[in-house]
């Protein structure tokens, strides 16, 4: 990518409301991002969420924390299947096809549980140990995150 285009873009951000712009040309790729306006908006944005938050939720913050306790002791009943990337879940393999698993279901080491969507590439993401699935943590079509439980084997 040449010099002129670089200054072009860079331009064009800096004129803009774009907080950040990522070009790719061929091999080339080019990020820009607009640093002074991004942590003050998240600054401005998070104390307001959080102050009221802690003030008028305080006391039923408590009961959440106590209920997350046993359903994360009851998870480790059997192997878990974690997300190995960041993307979007997928029970099956087009919207009205059947799920590759439900609850119930035997599985066999190698056999496809679902499919995690990132950056438009489909990763089949595979059972690593046989046993039967006893929980499907995540909703279909939710995002989620790396190392993140998704299935329970039992």
């Amino acid at each position: 990518m040449d010099l002129r285009k670089l200054k072009t873009l860079i331009d064009l951000v800096a004129e803009s409301d774009i907080a950040e712009l990522e070009v790719t040309e061929g091999e080339s790729k080019v990020r820009i991002v607009k640093s002074s306006a991004l942590p003050q908006n998240q600054m401005v944005m998070m104390q307001p969420q959080a102050i009221p938050q802690y003030t008028t939720a305080a006391p039923a913050a408590a009961a959440p924390v106590a209920a997350a306790a046993p359903a994360a002791a009851a998870e480790p009943t059997g192997h878990i299947v974690k997300s190995p990337m960041v993307g979007t879940f997928y029970r099956s393999s087009a919207p009205g096809a059947a799920a590759f698993v439900e609850v119930g279901a035997t599985v066999k080491e190698g056999d496809t549980l679902c499919i995690i969507e990132a950056m438009k590439l489909l990763n089949e993401i595979d059972a690593d140990k046989s046993g039967t699935i006893t929980q499907i943590l995540v909703e279909n079509g939710q995002p989620v995150e790396y190392g993140q439980p998704l299935f329970v084997i039992g």
